[in-house]
């Protein structure tokens, strides 16, 4: 069976971001597809700041990931960049450690101003810690997310939103069948 992880960092727990990748989940475990994430906020602030290599709870993360045949890697963009959250967390990675990992990058901004952010600012330091086969990323804006006024925190996404994130989600099923082969 495939294994997806999603490493999410967002400092916000109700960020939009949750709803995308809460549909990305929702649509991989109804396939049969084994999920686990990495809320990287959850990891313990200072093993992050501090570069802590040897941390139990950044080794467990990191054996997430390393168990992984796939990895989702949401962020939103500020600055024209992903979470600063985010690059804390990729450099505790190995130095490899995203070899042979299908990679699905989602992002959330503000603007379609930043769509270029995962290209220029992620992809390059994914690439350095060995990821090669990224499927097509998802770059969405704040106004394709719609978050419920009442106290259930839901989401509804844009038609055209759900029509991209549906053709990544194939990508990513058929990459991962013919790996199993």
């Amino acid at each position: 069976m495939s294994k997806v992880v999603f490493i999410i960092a967002t400092p916000n727990p109700i960020s939009r971001l949750k709803g995308i990748t809460d549909y990305f989940h929702q649509q991989l475990v109804s396939r049969g597809i084994e999920t686990a994430t990495i809320q990287v906020t959850s990891l313990p602030a200072e093993d992050l700041i501090l570069a802590r290599w040897d941390s139990p709870a950044i080794a467990e993360a990191n054996a997430l990931v390393e168990s992984a045949d796939a990895v989702v890697i949401a962020s939103p963009v500020y600055k024209a960049s992903y979470s600063g959250i985010l690059k804390t967390y990729l450099d505790l990675l190995p130095q490899k450690g995203l070899v042979n990992k299908i990679v699905a990058p989602l992002f959330i901004g503000g603007t379609i101003a930043h769509l270029l952010s995962i290209d220029y600012s992620l992809k390059p330091v994914l690439s350095a810690i060995g990821a090669r086969n990224f499927i097509s990323p998802i770059y969405a804006t704040d106004n394709q997310v719609t978050r419920s006024q009442d106290d259930s925190v839901s989401f509804s996404l844009a038609d055209e939103l759900v029509e991209r994130l549906d053709r990544s989600i194939e990508e990513l099923v058929s990459d991962l069948q013919l790996r199993s082969r």
